[in-house]
């Protein structure tokens, strides 16, 4: 056996992805339901319990804890194939065999009576499907009647480069349930399930998809709003009428709630590209051709999805570009709003530093008091001690000594202030 160096802890996760979720090979005749719920994070624990009580009551293994996919064998002829995808889940029931009433006996009800209805989350899309022997053809219009409902407009084509048609209507019909019919004119076991699991996930992905729709629809008038706001704080800015306070604060308010919408939209906007782009995909591997006086499912989703699309694409657009706008206008007026402040400032600056100059203006008068008052103190003391030594026998004029030594006292008095107000300066 080959040596090689320890596996990346990653490795096996990663080999094993694109094997992840195989179709499963049907046998034609056979039918399918397929269930597709929104589950919520809180949710799952549920979830796996209540397929865990699928299992105990009909004896079959459970899928392990950790599983994020299983195909379970309840019955001769009866699978359930369990799927946990980011948002949703997707349940989908395979029952072998002729079917004696078309949508009626469907494959979802060979489940226990109301484990299905039991199934946490939301149901986002239920159909039915059918695997029927074809007839080298298209369909007959009162077999798409019978399927469909008499007035359906139907959608179908050759899939696989011939090996087989196509058809559903794309609506919810009464039971709550959509619908397909796959005509087998040549497909192999893997192959039939491959378009079968095609069919339901482009439905499954276009209701996602779609689910931007109302944020997008709900947003409209409201980015209307904004837009028609910011046009009249643009031109009050142009006016500069000094009221660029108030239309900072208006601004700011414009700009919290268009981050607001942005962050309560982008999620399911950023969902709606990516399932449309899976939904192209999906169609683009079912290799349609043209069946006379139909649409193709490519045509169909042309006329309406697209469109749909189309429309959560721009209204996210113009969400982000009203941020950018918002962005911009703050930052021109918070520019003007600099620039009055940096005046004031300027202005401020200026009466203060006269301020300064008269503060100092004060205090060297006050410092000329200030050594003309030192100056009296030390003469008066100096004399004092004139006086004691005239008492003692000293032959002194206090009157002299005071005179004389005056002048130099207010010298040195003046010399240590300018020091001391040098060193305080240093």
């Amino acid at each position: 056996m080959l040596s090689l160096p320890p596996d990346h802890s990653q490795r096996r996760t990663v080999a094993d992805e694109v094997h992840a979720r195989p179709p499963e090979a049907l046998q034609c005749p056979a039918q399918a339901s397929h269930l597709a719920v929104l589950v919520m994070a809180e949710q799952r624990a549920a979830e796996a319990a209540h397929l865990a009580g699928l299992c105990q009551t009909l004896g079959v293994a459970a899928p392990p804890p950790d599983a994020a996919h299983a195909v379970l064998t309840l019955a001769p002829g009866l699978r359930l194939k369990w799927e946990r995808h980011g948002e949703f889940s997707g349940y989908t029931v395979f029952a072998d065999g002729e079917v004696a009433a078309p949508f009626v006996d469907t494959a979802a009800m060979r489940l226990p009576a109301g484990w299905l209805a039991a199934v946490p989350g939301h149901t986002l899309m239920a159909g039915h499907a059918l695997l029927l022997r074809g007839r080298q053809g298209p369909a007959l219009p009162e077999q798409l009647a019978a399927w469909f409902g008499a007035g359906a407009v139907a959608i179908g084509s050759q899939v696989a480069d011939g090996a087989g048609c196509a058809y559903t209507d794309f609506r919810v019909h009464a039971d709550g349930c959509s619908r397909f019919v796959l005509l087998d004119d040549g497909f192999t076991p893997r192959q039939a399930g491959r378009v079968l699991q095609r069919l339901f996930e482009i439905e499954v992905y276009r209701l996602l998809a779609l689910l931007a729709l109302p944020v997008a629809q709900g947003l409209t008038p409201r980015l209307l709003a904004i837009e028609s706001a910011l046009a009249e704080l643009t031109a009050g800015i142009a006016r500069d009428d000094g009221r660029e306070e108030a239309l900072l604060h208006e601004l700011t308010r414009l700009a919290a709630e268009v981050e607001q919408a942005l962050a309560a939209s982008q999620y399911r906007f950023g969902a709606c590209r990516a399932y449309s782009q899976l939904v192209a995909t999906r169609i683009a591997e079912l290799r349609e051709t043209r069946l006379p006086g139909l649409q193709t499912i490519d045509e169909f989703m042309a006329r309406r999805f697209s469109p749909a699309v189309a429309t959560c694409a721009t209204v996210a657009q113009r969400l982000r570009k009203l941020s950018e706008r918002v962005a911009q206008a703050s930052s021109l007026l918070a520019t003007r709003v600099g620039i009055a402040r940096e005046r004031q400032n300027q202005s401020l600056l200026a009466s203060m530093d006269r301020r300064a100059h008269l503060q100092l203006r004060l205090q060297q008068t006050v410092e000329g008091l200030s050594v003309a008052a030192i100056a009296y103190y030390a003469a008066g003391l100096l004399g004092y001690l004139a006086k004691g030594a005239k008492a003692l026998g000293l032959h002194l004029d206090p009157d002299l000594v005071v005179g004389v030594a005056l002048p130099l006292l207010a010298g040195a008095v003046f010399m240590a202030v300018r020091r001391a107000r040098r060193h305080a300066h240093e």
